[in-house]
């Protein structure tokens, strides 16, 4: 079975020009045909097409399948899996999975809460970006082209790896003299993150108080629509770039690169991470630092998480809290700024480390502070199984209120949350400016988390259960009217769609709490490009006619 005889791209060549009328009677032959057809290039495209039978299916299905949740027998699993290496294969996929009726799920990363980017009830195929890495960045205008299976880490890397004429460094050349790292993205701390997804969600990471969120930097776009056209910002129009930065992925079209701003960082940053248990205080650090990290000055982040974290890397798995900061300068005016802002916490000397804007975000996913730059390359960090919601706070929460809380994370063996600060330029960027509408009233946001590594269906229902306890505590110190949520941190907990018909009342619900007032304009944009709702999944934005 080795033999180039009996590969799968030989195979499906065969069938295209030996069996037509074989092809034309099944629909999955009708699928593959139509690839081989529509792609003008079928040696090539028959070598990215995978399906049950070929035996590396299973590996390419779950390379970047993050959430292990989703990874079970009965797990409904793709008809074909293509992995487009040219626009041309995108094209064809779009073309021939609306000729045949599959559903098309769309995967840049695989970091997905509730596996909306490949599993689907009804037929379907997935179109994995991951081939589609192509970074361009043009130092001397600030600025790249990025390709939507390019990873957060993949762009980092570059950024320190391209001389001012656009040449990308060796690996030896680079480890052996200074580069300038004075250019970043604000996007997200975790590097395996697929940038393709990210942006279209309007993911943030760590300079989102200096410069917001990753969408805000979108400069222009390539997008495969319902027809097959590639289209750019000048040829979608407004209303569609206005839409596809941050109103979420596979609604709109397949994206296929992003051109984005960069921004600039100092060649060094100062971070630190300082652990805090009850014992010392932590609620009262907690309740103070609502309102400090919120309206320090945008050079300073501090993000805290709370929680059992049951991590060697923080150092502790008792339930504790723990202050990660990251400044945009050097220790001296750091550790001054601190001592003005938040003298509670104690940061001291001894805490703080100066690196480079990149280092930070693996220190901020709690590698060593030491760690190789390269380690931004990998793209699998950490599989396991998980439970996530999102939550927006307005008011500071009671600190007795943050005083029960910590009991809730004794009751299973990971449970955690973490709080991002906001303010700085997010109170200063439009919530209309683009679909991800939460800015100026938003004092910081809080993600929830646990994870277990069991295939125990009665251990995943311990944790979905006190995931949902611990979300109805925390609802009166919340957002309220509509409960907002974060489209990043997807949530069928909150409403989902009907695959075949969605009425305008069942997505308003989960709408409004992703895109609050944004969501209608979202909807007329969706009716635009994509009336037939080809481009969809439980919780996509659904056209007029649809209703």
């Amino acid at each position: 079975m080795n033999s180039p005889r009996y590969s799968l791209h030989s195979f499906l060549l065969v069938l295209l020009f030996s069996f037509p009328l074989i092809a034309s009677a099944n629909p999955h032959y009708q699928f593959i045909q139509c690839l081989l057809q529509r792609s003008g290039d079928p040696t090539t495209i028959s070598k990215l097409i995978y399906t049950p039978n070929n035996p590396s299916y299973s590996s390419v299905l779950d390379y970047t399948m993050q959430d292990l949740r989703f990874n079970t027998t009965s797990t409904p699993k793709p008809l074909f899996i293509v992995t487009p290496t040219k626009i041309s294969h995108i094209q064809a996929v779009v073309l021939c999975a609306r000729k045949v009726g599959l559903d098309l799920r769309i995967r840049s990363g695989g970091h997905d809460y509730e596996g909306l980017s490949y599993v689907s009830f009804l037929p379907f195929v997935i179109l994995d970006m991951i081939n589609m890495t192509s970074i361009n960045v043009d130092v001397a205008n600030k600025c790249a082209w990025v390709q939507a299976g390019a990873t957060l880490g993949e762009l980092y890397y570059q950024l320190v790896t391209t001389d001012r004429t656009g040449a990308t460094l060796g690996k030896l050349y680079y480890q052996l003299v200074t580069t300038d790292r004075s250019l970043a993205f604000p996007a997200g701390v975790c590097a395996s993150v697929g940038s393709g997804g990210h942006i279209s969600g309007g993911g943030y990471g760590s300079l989102v108080r200096k410069y917001g969120i990753a969408a805000d930097h979108v400069i222009d776009a390539q997008i495969v629509d319902v027809s097959g056209r590639l289209l750019d910002r000048a040829s979608m129009g407004e209303d569609v770039f206005w839409a596809i930065r941050g109103g979420g992925g596979n609604t709109y079209g397949v994206v296929v690169a992003w051109k984005v701003n960069l921004v600039s960082v100092p060649s060094n940053v100062t971070v630190f991470k300082v652990l805090r248990t009850v014992e010392q205080n932590a609620t009262k650090l907690i309740y103070r630092w609502q309102t400090v990290a919120n309206e320090a000055p945008d050079d300073l982040y501090i993000l805290a998480m709370m929680g059992k974290t049951n991590s060697s890397q923080v150092g502790s798995t008792a339930v504790n809290v723990t202050f990660y900061g990251n400044y945009l300068g050097g220790v001296d005016e750091l550790l001054q700024l601190m001592k003005e802002r938040f003298p509670e916490l104690g940061v001291v000397k001894e805490d703080c480390i100066e690196m480079s804007w990149q280092g930070s975000n693996l220190f901020f996913t709690d590698f060593p502070a030491n760690s190789s730059l390269e380690l931004l390359l990998t793209r699998t960090l950490l599989k396991t199984r998980t439970k996530s919601k999102a939550d927006y706070v307005k008011e500071p929460i009671p600190e007795a209120a943050l005083d029960k809380l910590w009991k809730m994370f004794y009751e299973v063996e990971v449970g955690f949350l973490y709080m991002a600060p906001y303010g700085g330029i997010m109170n200063r960027i439009p919530e209309t400016s683009i679909p991800y509408s939460h800015r100026a009233e938003v004092l910081y946001q809080i993600g929830y988390f646990t994870r277990w590594d069991e295939d125990s269906t009665e251990i995943a229902n311990k944790h979905i259960k006190w995931m949902r306890k611990l979300y109805k505590y925390m609802a009166p110190y919340v957002s309220k009217n509509p409960r907002s949520a974060y489209i990043n941190y997807r949530d069928l907990d909150i409403g989902v769609n009907d695959l075949y018909n969605t009425s305008y009342q069942k997505a308003s619900i989960w709408g409004r709490k992703y895109f609050g007032n944004n969501f209608d304009r979202l909807v007329k944009v969706k009716t635009e490009i994509d009336p037939s709702n080809f481009f969809r999944n439980e919780q996509s934005i659904p056209p007029l006619v649809s209703w």
